[in-house]
């Protein structure tokens, strides 16, 4: 028996800690972690990347269909996967960047993270993820330079 208490949030609802999203997030993560093979495989699983991007809306879809063109042109030494049910790309099975949908959590724009694993260090401060709402040439060039500088 839980002993966590359910707080009210500003418009009266009740909150138990994580979102609808946040546990279907973590309910897709550990669906992962069951069928993956074993940590610090390289297996690609493009296919089930791809078949994430085909499930989102079309505004989502259309910049992750891109996005995953300029990944996988820019740094074909990434493996495609998913991560919290999330298009990512992996270098030794480790997170480099990911795509989140705007509808994933419900956000005004999708974005474009990059993980700790990238190495796009910069001084004592620098972005790690990019709100996307469209993909341009110009976008898509900076892109694949963050890309290539991730993995270099």
């Amino acid at each position: 028996m839980s002993t966590r208490t359910k707080t009210t949030t500003t418009n009266g609802e009740k909150y138990d800690g994580f979102t609808d999203e946040e546990r279907s997030a973590m309910k897709e993560r550990a669906k992962e972690l069951k069928t993956s093979p074993r940590r610090g495989a390289k297996a690609d699983t493009e296919s089930d990347v791809l078949a994430k991007i085909a499930e989102m809306s079309e505004s989502d879809r259309v910049i992750a269909e891109r996005l995953h063109a300029v990944i996988k042109a820019n740094a074909p030494v990434l493996t495609s996967k998913l991560w919290y049910g999330m298009p990512a790309y992996a270098r030794d099975g480790k997170v480099v960047c990911f795509f989140q949908s705007a509808a994933k959590f419900k956000t005004r724009y999708a974005t474009l993270g990059f993980s700790d694993e990238a190495n796009l260090d910069g001084g004592a401060m620098w972005p790690t993820s990019f709100a996307l709402t469209a993909l341009t040439a110009e976008d898509e060039a900076r892109i694949g330079a963050l890309v290539k500088q991730a993995v270099s």
